[in-house]
Parts: C-alpha cells; structure tokens; sequence
C-alpha cells in the first residue's frame, strides 16, 4: 500500500477515461449508483477506501494553496 503522495501519470488518466471496458458498461447502464461499489466489487472498495485515505494528489494539493 503506498502513502503520501501519488506520482500523476497522464498515460493513464488518458486511458480510464477512454478504455473499451468503461465504454461498454456506459452504454449498457450496468452502472451501479454512486456509493454502492462495495456490492459491486467489495475487495476493490476496501482497497481503494484505504489507499484513498493514505495517499493525496499533487493537483489537488496545488489547487488548495493556488485558491
């Protein structure tokens, strides 16, 4: 598990947005309502909750002290 700050990566920010998987399940409406990932996918909604918590984004760092 990281901590601190994550290192951007514009190769896959461009990617998450733009893959075929994110596509299909789009079109489809097999999105879940916000907040119900845990029925979805729980291993990956505890993961992410942690590394959420642990970790922070330059940008949004910058955004704060910039406002």
């Amino acid at each position: 598990m990281k901590f601190g700050m994550r290192k951007p990566s514009l190769k896959r920010r461009i990617a998450a947005r733009t893959s075929i998987k994110r596509q299909v399940v789009h079109r489809a409406g097999l999105k879940m309502p916000r907040g119900w990932g845990w029925l979805r996918d729980p291993k990956r909604y505890a993961y992410n909750k942690v590394y959420n918590r642990t970790t922070f984004d330059i940008f949004k760092l910058l955004k704060k002290i910039l406002k």
